[in-house]
């Protein structure tokens, strides 16, 4: 329809915004002085130029204003739903788009559009119903499937969803946010190789799409293929260059090729560009540690953690190096503030419990083995300290127990054995002991210059040798 040539100009509407709210203002007034009637042309398109640049209170109003002129009119209640939908006002889209339905019940733009609503309002069951009906109407609309993917997508239901967005694909070989959506699909998957490939296709329709470059990097990350990465993330940059998580993921892929310098570069610059990240100043901080540089790694660990106080990993790995620098009290205060963050953090309790022992507080320290391993129980690491250390304590049985653990979990550790073997001998369990070093001596030979040295006078016993069947 074309506009009145007295407020528009060469019968066409204005997409400047500024001209868009003057032509607003102007038929507010217009309706206001009760011209409305002789106006319903024109203000049928302002309402469609109000939804294309986001007016949504604008364009309610003046499609309120027409219902009541039209109250049977399936498509105003329709755009009431859509300016209602932008405006969050869930109930009241819903109510439009079904009144819409009962005057034209056929319209899969409408069912298309109640859909998102009662998706909104977390009726998905009905929301998938509702887009059936239309796939029923409309079997080729390529929209239809494409949401049902991206519902079942955000359900977790990536196999689903695939099914769909591929069907999308199908009926729209240049429907690019499908090959996104699948991209994504397959990448929770874990299956890198058609996320690749997707993302590829995606990137083949949006080449300019940062987005895209980015999601591709990370899919090359997490398939540990770093170098390739980082030529993902560069062109992520490239084209935006203030994209805070592509200089960050960056970062990481430096980090993990050893890159050392170069990912700490990166990374503050991620840091410049989002100075909230508390994650940014916590791998910095890591960096700083693996360089073996504890008092930058405590102090971008104490920023992260101003920026987000309950932040537990950059409690623990702070309190690592307190404890590496000799500030022990500083590093207790920090596992033990881990400890409080995550009572299922097995590698807090087992830090708190190295340190405690390093400290001579040996029950404090078991205290804490044993709930570590209550979390991790099949930790053979934590069960040997924990023998080590009850053995310290004349704990005797205990100990044993706890190498019999060790045993268990990994038959083939020749220190356990001869851990066993030296309680055992305390414990006048001769036969038991003589039968761990034997195996010990068997798994790791080394253990026996170990055992001459410690034991000088039964290795040199006629008796043993003989129990040992050397002779």
């Amino acid at each position: 329809m074309d506009y009145s040539e007295e407020y528009f100009g060469d019968d066409e509407f204005s997409s400047d915004d500024k001209e868009l709210k003057v032509k607003i203002e102007e038929y507010r007034k217009v309706i206001a002085q009760g011209g409305i009637y002789s106006s319903i042309e024109i203000i049928e398109d302002l309402i469609h130029q109000c939804l294309e640049f986001d007016y949504n209170e604008d364009g309610l109003f003046f499609a309120e204003k027409l219902l009541e002129i039209y109250p049977y009119n399936s498509e105003l209640w329709q755009l009431k739903g859509n300016f209602c939908n932008n405006l969050l006002q869930f109930e009241e889209a819903y109510k439009s788009f079904n009144t819409s339905l009962s005057l034209n019940p056929f319209d899969v733009d409408t069912l298309l559009n109640k859909a998102h609503t009662e998706d909104n309002l977390e009726m998905t069951e009905d929301s998938i119903n509702t887009l059936k009906t239309a796939l029923d109407i409309d079997p080729q609309n390529e929209e239809i499937y494409f949401t049902l993917g991206t519902i079942c997508e955000r359900d977790g239901e990536y196999q689903e969803a695939i099914k769909y967005l591929v069907k999308a694909t199908e009926l729209d070989g240049e429907f690019s946010e499908a090959f996104y959506e699948m991209g994504y699909c397959y990448e929770n998957l874990n299956d890198f190789s058609n996320a690749l490939v997707t993302y590829d296709k995606f990137l083949e329709l949006e080449p300019y799409n940062a987005s895209g470059w980015y999601n591709r990097g990370i899919v090359l990350i997490r398939d540990g293929k770093y170098e390739k990465s980082i030529n993902s993330f560069d062109l992520a940059i490239t084209i935006k260059d203030d994209f805070a998580n592509a200089w960050f993921n960056k970062g990481i892929a430096l980090a993990n090729l050893g890159k050392l310098n170069q990912a700490l570069t990166v990374f503050k610059h991620a840091a410049e560009l989002d100075k909230n990240d508390e994650t940014i100043f916590f791998n910095i901080g890591q960096v700083y540690e693996d360089q073996d540089d504890m008092v930058n790694a405590i102090k971008y660990y104490s920023t992260a953690i101003k920026l987000e106080s309950e932040y537990y990993e950059a409690y623990l790995a702070r309190g690592y190096c307190y404890d590496a620098v000799g500030k022990y009290h500083l590093a207790l205060k920090d596992f033990n503030k881990a400890i409080s963050l995550t009572k299922d953090s097995a590698e807090a309790y087992y830090a708190k419990a190295d340190l405690e022992y390093s400290l001579g507080n040996l029950s404090e320290s078991i205290k804490d083995y044993n709930n570590s391993l209550k979390i991790d129980p099949g930790n053979q690491q934590v069960w040997f300290k924990l023998a080590e250390t009850y053995s310290e304590i004349g704990s005797w049985l205990e100990s044993k127990n706890a190498y019999d653990k060790c045993i268990e979990i990994n038959p083939d550790d020749a220190d356990s054995y001869y851990g066993k073997a030296k309680v055992c001998f305390i414990l006048l369990q001769t036969q038991e002991a003589i039968s761990c070093l034997k195996t010990s001596f068997k798994i790791d030979p080394e253990i026996k210059i170990e055992f001459a040295k410690e034991y000088p006078e039964i290795k040199s016993s006629r008796l043993f040798k003989k129990l040992l069947d050397e002779n």
